[in-house]
């Protein structure tokens, strides 16, 4: 298990590589505002727990493992922040600060419950796989749309 700081780090790196085509520590760096240091501890520690595949100043790619880890964060991040803005109606902005702080905090357990109550709340129609944020298939019920509010967008 790694710690909540390295799924930072490999959730950073997925949405780097979907927005930019690549990941460089450079970039990783800015995103993260830490420095270049920072992130090649986290990218040799990532790399033991075999979640992605580096070679010095070569390039960074996830492993399938570290990809899925990486969904999985972004997932939980998702729950939090629908369940802040749609069901408890906080701003955008605060909603985001808030899921982000959340979401780094709660179990697995916590987040497949909280999934279930958003989309239960929210009328989700497509959430009829008794949740569990572990399991692939339950990434696909992230492209959620609700009853009341259209289209829920990702992060990615």
């Amino acid at each position: 298990m790694i710690t909540k700081s390295l799924e930072e780090y490999l959730k950073t790196m997925y949405i780097l590589k979907k927005q930019n085509g690549h990941i460089r520590v450079t970039d990783i760096a800015e995103k993260m505002n830490c420095t270049k240091p920072s992130v090649n501890k986290a990218i040799y520690n990532l790399k033991d727990e075999g979640l992605l595949n580096y070679e010095s100043y070569g390039t960074i790619e996830l492993t399938s493992e570290g990809e899925n880890l990486a969904k999985k964060v972004l997932e939980a991040y998702d729950i939090v922040y629908l369940f802040l803005k749609e069901v408890l109606e906080l701003e955008e902005e605060e909603a985001k600060l808030e899921a982000e702080k959340i979401k780094s905090s709660i179990s697995d357990e916590t987040a497949n419950k909280l999934a279930r109550y958003v989309h239960k709340a929210l009328g989700l129609s497509n959430l009829n796989c008794n949740y569990d944020i572990n399991e692939e298939k339950c990434r696909s019920c992230i492209k959620r749309t609700s009853n009341k509010k259209g289209r829920v967008n990702n992060e990615e």
